[in-house]
């Protein structure tokens, strides 16, 4: 499965973004789905999953705040994040796994990425 992410942008502390990530050329309907970040300089880093069977993760400091979500019919992974802060900085990335894991390492297919920068 092709992956493509999309809706990062510029915000200030405070502000909402909603990122999409669209799969292509096989359904993400059998996937675990994730989302992903990595700041410079520091490793990717989980960020919040929807399993096949719709199970939903949270990292700890985006709990209450993030929301994850797919809609298989439109092959489609988002995530609404509200009250972002600058360190929700980085880049995130969407990725698609059949591990029953949140370690990206275990993670198959992945997306380029789109840039989320929070200033203060």
């Amino acid at each position: 499965v092709q992956l493509q992410a999309s809706g990062g942008g510029t915000v200030h502390t405070g502000d909402s973004l909603r990122l999409s990530c669209v799969g292509s050329r096989r359904t993400i309907k059998y996937y675990n789905m994730g989302w992903f970040r990595q700041a410079p300089g520091k490793e990717r880093e989980f960020v919040a999953s929807v399993w096949s069977n719709m199970y939903t993760y949270y990292e700890d400091s985006v709990k209450g705040r993030f929301t994850i979500s797919r809609d298989n019919d439109k092959n489609t992974l988002s995530l609404l994040m509200n009250n972002l802060q600058p360190e929700d900085t980085a880049r995130y990335y969407c990725a698609a796994g059949s591990a029953v894991s949140n370690d990206p390492s275990r993670y198959d297919y992945w997306g380029l990425g789109t840039q989320v920068t929070v200033s203060s």
